[in-house]
């Protein structure tokens, strides 16, 4: 069993990773009902929290179904970060989570996110700032350092374990590589190794396989996985990973119908989220993910991508299963 704080998790656990406009309530509830053990949402701007903005507010969002579940902040400001740990706590997430890792500029110009590599000491104080503020678990996530002759991950996890979080995930990229090149996770062997260190490390990057998936836990030791863009159209990576992990065994591919089911779960719940318009608007991004690889979707992506009504969105199913369950049969 993995602890953080209070929270108890399985043995060797599956993190859903916070992943701007991709994390949301439909989308973490489909992870977790194709095995995913704890959720984050969509990274949250302290200063937007505190300035009540409407989008801030709207990601504070969390269900009892996908717990536990942990919302994620970011910022530049000690005294913000405090207040917005504080507006978190009152919509009673199991963990708050600190974004010291976004790489996209607009964050980093604002010294929060990854650009707090820069600085240690101010991310200590942050740090600090947040775990002072709440009872509430607190964890990070972070990279391996601003740029390949900074990386300063070490320190950064013996100096943050200091400051009060209870686990740590590091993606093994510096802010400079963005998401290019491979992950290293070589420094989180040795921040494994580290007997200082006594808080659980998760290890995020480039997972997307569950042969890949074993090779580094065998080979890296760490206490658990972040799955981020592999994730995307593709919930049943989880349970994949787990089942691999328990037998040696491949699950069969999801098949159309599994496909569609996906499809069809994420849109009603982003439905009855966001609202029936909205909802299948903002569901335009994900339809091509779910049928990656899957021979003559294009003919019906465009219709998806023009439906606004759940009614359309059902008929639109149907043709789509019958097409495919024909050519099957063909």
């Amino acid at each position: 069993m993995v602890k953080i704080g209070n929270i108890e998790l399985p043995d060797f656990p599956f993190l859903l990773a916070p992943m701007e406009d991709v994390s949301d309530p439909p989308f973490r509830r489909l992870c977790k009902l194709h095995g995913a053990d704890l959720m984050y949402s969509e990274f949250i701007s302290s200063e937007g929290l505190i300035r009540d903005a409407m989008k801030s507010r709207k990601k504070l969002d969390i269900f009892d179904y996908e717990r536990p579940v942990g919302i994620q902040i970011f910022g530049g400001d000690e005294e913000a970060m405090a207040m917005s740990a504080k507006i978190v706590e009152t919509v009673n997430p199991d963990i708050v989570d600190i974004n010291f890792g976004c790489p996209v500029k607009k964050v980093v110009s604002k010294g929060a996110g990854a650009g707090v590599l820069k600085d240690v000491d101010l991310m200590v104080r942050l740090t600090k700032a947040v775990v002072n503020s709440t009872h509430l678990p607190v964890t990070v996530k972070t990279r391996l350092g601003w740029d390949v002759e900074t990386i300063n991950i070490e320190e950064v996890s013996l100096r943050l374990q200091d400051a009060g979080i209870k686990a740590l995930t590091i993606h093994a990229r510096t802010r400079s590589q963005m998401y290019k090149g491979e992950a290293d996770w070589e420094y989180i062997s040795k921040i494994k190794q580290n007997p200082n260190i006594e808080i659980p490390i998760f290890g995020n990057g480039d997972i997307d396989s569950p042969e890949k998936a074993l090779e580094y836990r065998q080979k890296y030791a760490c206490d658990g996985m972040m799955i981020g863009r592999a994730a995307i159209g593709y919930p049943w990576i989880f349970n994949e990973i787990k089942h691999f992990f328990e037998t040696g065994e491949k699950l069969p591919e999801p098949t159309i119908s599994d496909r569609l089911l996906a499809v069809k779960q994420h849109a009603e719940w982003s439905a009855e989220w966001k609202g029936e318009r909205l909802g299948l608007i903002e569901m335009r991004q994900h339809y091509s993910n779910y049928f990656r690889g899957i021979s003559h979707f294009k003919e019906f992506k465009s219709k998806f991508l023009q439906v606004l009504s759940l009614e359309e969105f059902y008929q639109l199913l149907e043709e789509t299963e019958a097409f495919y369950k024909n050519k099957i049969e063909i």
